[in-house]
């Protein structure tokens, strides 16, 4: 059975960082397309950014630059680094396996707020 629990979300202020972490379970992560996407309350669910078993990434034009997926295969996980975080990024981060075969996590709250 295959499982993705994410973790690292929270409340902090404009400018903050913050590092999720994805640990996975019955699943190799090194052979699978990860990704990080998010959902923003009355938002559709969209692509943050990605990372392929090559360590090819991929980000969306509005977290380029200030967030950096990467992944230790030894550990079995894909972290999401967070920088220079906006009130928009608020919203629940999910890591999901892309490929071969698509795996969700349940999701952790992230909360940019002043």
């Amino acid at each position: 059975q295959v499982q993705l629990v994410e973790s690292g979300g929270g409340l902090v202020q404009p400018g903050e960082s913050l590092r999720l972490s994805c640990a996975a379970s019955g699943t190799i992560i090194a052979i699978s397309t990860m990704g990080w996407y998010r959902q923003a309350p009355g938002k559709q669910r969209e692509l943050v950014a990605s990372i392929t078993s090559a360590g090819a990434t991929n980000y969306a034009v509005s977290v380029n630059g200030r967030f950096t997926i990467s992944r230790d295969n030894a550990k079995n996980t894909v972290s999401l680094q967070m920088n220079s975080l906006k009130p928009e990024d608020t919203a629940v981060y999910y890591c999901k396996q892309m490929t071969p075969f698509p795996y969700w996590g349940q999701g952790t709250q992230v909360t940019v707020s002043s």
